[in-house]
């Protein structure tokens, strides 16, 4: 044995070492404890969630196009406060399907022909939802927002108001707004501007709220509370943009568009209280307003003779049989009416304007056919049978619809995991938003589709391309005023045609496409007015 060695027993080892293990665990966990703050915890939190939302955003973008990466939490937000069409245009044309994530939502892009009508014609799937904002605004039981059997049976209910013989119930009406307002047209490019032009848009913008008003409740509503929604709808249509601040925080946009939306739903409240009384007294129907609540008094009459035992004839029931609404539950519906067609009329009235402006010889034409179709009278009363006989002058509409459709995008929700192709499915909870730009300026359906041609639509072959004809969309919800929006911008164009003559100072930005809602000219349409001699 060497005489350094020295001898140890295995119990003294191991207590040695297990003290030292202890020393090195407690310096260890101490110094860590040591390190640790408010800051640490919080920053380590930040980077957890960056690191989660950047892992969603990738696992739901699966193989469609897309950013590589989203900026954190966010994502493209601020972009998105000033929205430009020609990014919307290039992710369009990205692909088939492509997508963005914005706060906590994930959106997906169809921007084909046929992946638009997929998505509109999937109501299994998907579910028009607008933005969060808009359950707040439009009320969370609103018709809009049923789903499956309980809208189809709401929407039978509303059939009724947009057929041929009401929608020449409303002309009048209609006819009587133009001829105020195209009067007010002169009156400011005469008197106030001294034929100066100016931007015309937001007169456009009045012009169609004040016509809707008046086809949607008559005369229920004063003129001082029309002019007053007109000035706030601004403030709605922003509230309600495709990507906006998801909480309702004051002096957001989203709450001074809350407030114009409470504005309107008490107006219109109070007009249905009116048109109850008037109707329940006999009064002549005037405005949609009018011929719903005459058919809900005629449902209510039809039941209580069928509860009393009264015998009763086929030909007695009504064609469609509906329930009473409540004044607020018809504000709300008549609310929808206005949010559907505001924006969108308001930028096909202001595209028309400048269009015909800058192509006089089409707007000859069109004043040609007004003026023959009444026999040489201008003043002579608009009826359907006049507006029906007018070929070239729908041409003219559908195409400006075409070229610069009023509705872009529509935004759905996917109720479930949506296989919207044979390799990507839609995630449930996500945003699936079909565009129409695309399909109406399809150059196999509409040869030279950055060209404005009317006569595609009399000489061409534009009727049969329906497939491709989304300006009101397709499937279980397109748009209930179609026919009555083509008809009311045809009588629109026709009467100014006539009454008016305009000019438009085209500038650098005439042609140049804003993003409100809908299209609108950059420069707002600078235009300005005189009267047409007789």
């Amino acid at each position: 044995m060497a005489v350094n060695a020295s001898f140890v027993s295995p119990t003294a080892d191991a207590k040695i070492a297990q003290r030292i293990g202890q020393i090195n665990a407690n310096s260890l966990v101490s110094t860590i404890l040591n390190g640790i703050n408010g800051w640490t915890i919080a920053l380590t939190l930040f980077f957890v969630l960056v690191a989660y939302d950047q892992f969603m955003y990738i696992w739901q973008k699966g193989s469609i196009v897309g950013p590589t990466w989203k900026t954190p939490f966010i994502g493209p937000f601020l972009e998105s406060v000033n929205p430009k069409f020609s990014k919307y245009h290039e992710k369009w044309l990205s692909g088939d399907l492509s997508c963005v994530s914005v706060f906590h939502k994930f959106v997906v892009l169809a921007s084909t022909r046929d992946m638009a009508r997929k998505v509109f014609n999937s109501p299994t799937f998907v579910k028009p939802c607008v933005v969060d904002a808009a359950y707040k605004l439009l009320r969370p039981n609103n018709w809009v927002f049923l789903d499956g059997k309980a809208h189809v049976d709401y929407r039978k209910g509303l059939n009724g108001l947009f057929t041929r013989q009401a929608l020449e119930t409303y002309l009048p009406g209609q006819e009587d707004v133009y001829n105020a307002y195209f009067k007010k047209f002169l009156q400011i490019s005469q008197e106030e501007h001294k034929g100066k032009p100016i931007p015309f848009m937001p007169e456009f913008r009045e012009l169609m709220c004040a016509v809707s008003c008046r086809t949607f409740v008559g005369h229920y509503i004063s003129d001082s509370a029309m002019k007053k929604i007109a000035d706030d709808y601004y403030l709605i249509t922003a509230a309600l943009e495709l990507v906006n601040f998801p909480i309702i925080l004051p002096f957001t946009k989203s709450w001074y568009g809350k407030k114009a939306a409470d504005m309107v739903l008490e107006e219109f409240t109070k007009c249905a209280a009116k048109s109850k009384v008037r109707m329940a007294a006999g009064g002549e129907k005037e405005c949609i307003l009018d011929c719903w609540v005459a058919s809900m008094l005629e449902c209510e009459a039809y039941r209580k003779k069928v509860d009393s035992g009264v015998p009763i004839t086929d030909a007695e029931k009504p064609s469609m049989l509906i329930r009473f609404f409540s004044d607020f539950e018809i504000s709300m519906t008549l609310f929808t009416f206005l949010f559907a067609s505001q924006d969108a009329t308001s930028s096909a009235a202001t595209w028309l304007f400048q269009i015909m402006a800058d192509r006089p010889e089409l707007l000859d034409k069109v004043r040609e056919e007004n003026l023959r179709v009444r026999g040489g009278d201008r003043n002579k009363p608009v009826t359907m049978e006049l507006l029906e006989s007018m070929t070239y002058t729908r041409a003219v509409v559908k195409e400006t619809l075409r070229y610069r459709p009023p509705v872009i995008m529509v935004p759905y929700i996917a109720k479930k995991d949506f296989p919207i192709t044979e390799n990507y499915t839609v995630p449930k909870g996500s945003m699936v938003v079909p565009t129409t730009y695309l399909a109406l300026h399809d150059p196999e359906a509409y040869p030279n589709p950055d060209s404005y041609e009317p006569d595609r639509w009399i000489s061409g072959d534009a009727e049969k391309q329906v497939k491709n004809w989304l300006v009101f969309g397709t499937g279980p919800h397109y748009c209930l005023g179609q026919t009555y929006a083509q008809l009311n911008l045809m009588l629109m164009v026709g009467k100014a045609s006539m009454l008016l003559d305009w000019k438009h100072q085209i500038t650098e930005k005439s042609e140049e496409i804003k993003v409100f809602a809908t299209l609108f000219p950059m420069d707002d349409c600078l235009l300005t007015f005189s009267e047409r001699p007789a």
